[in-house]
């Protein structure tokens, strides 16, 4: 069974927390809690306030894991210098990871590298590590962009131990039809979309990027694999959300 409620926090952010069914969890892996922040886009749109509400509603749901599923800028890599110190305060159980967006790529892929590194956040970049989590393992993976970078997904999973549950970080959702072929891949998080950012009566969602037209937002499950796409903090295009607020995510783990 899918759980998904949604909280509205102000006016401006939603914490979705979405139960995430896995067959054969271990019982050390149940109840284990990922948040996935995505798509901050610090300015011209996205003010430090709303980025610090997001990074302080990750800190009050106690996660054992935070990703950041890319994009943290939308033009000139510098801007990222100007939120590094909010994105240090980030905090769990068994760290933070990030992989980088289209955007970020596309702006200076070394710079923001380096912003983000800087900050104590693990850059995964084509690679894989695997944490115990008490008698069971779990392995987090992260792709390099699939738009503007150089993905490899064999070299981010070639140390996946046999049988360990494994996440994958995309920033893009949509390789998801290609990813989940592999058959190793449990869960995909991935961004990107912004949920549409607007979203409209009768016509969804008018504009979606390439990599993003077919899993716009949610929870869905594609051959043995699962996919989660978060609607993102901030916009691009034009400064406006129509009912597609901003997203915290909170995924729980739980036994199919």
């Amino acid at each position: 069974m899918i759980l998904s409620t949604t909280l509205t926090v102000g006016t401006t952010l939603a914490v979705e927390t979405v139960h995430v069914p896995i067959a054969h969890l271990h019982p050390a892996l149940e109840g284990f809690k990922i948040v996935q922040l995505s798509d901050l886009h610090f300015l011209p749109y996205t003010p430090l306030s709303l980025i610090q509400h997001a990074v302080a509603c990750a800190g009050e749901l106690k996660p054992d894991l935070i990703v950041l599923t890319g994009d943290y800028v939308t033009h000139a890599a510098e801007t990222i210098f100007g939120m590094t110190d909010v994105l240090g305060q980030l905090d769990a159980r068994y760290g933070v990871f990030a992989i980088l967006g289209n955007h970020d790529v596309r702006a200076g892929k070394q710079i923001i590298s380096r912003a983000i590194e800087e900050t104590g956040i693990t850059l995964l970049q084509n690679e894989g590590i695997t944490f115990d989590v008490g008698h069971s393992q779990l392995l987090l993976a992260g792709v390099d962009d699939c738009i503007w970078g150089q993905p490899d997904l064999q070299r981010a999973l070639d140390r996946q131990p046999a049988d360990v549950l494994t996440l994958l970080l995309a920033h893009e959702p949509d390789v998801i039809d290609e990813f989940s072929l592999d058959g190793r891949i449990d869960l995909q998080l991935s961004g990107h979309t912004h949920g549409g950012q607007i979203r409209l009566p009768f016509w969804g969602t008018p504009i979606l990027p390439k990599l993003g037209k077919k899993y716009v937002h949610g929870l869905r499950r594609i051959n043995d694999s699962w996919l989660y796409t978060n609607r993102g903090i901030g916009m691009v295009g034009m400064p406006v959300r129509f009912s597609c607020p901003p997203e915290v995510t909170e995924l729980i783990l739980c036994s199919a």
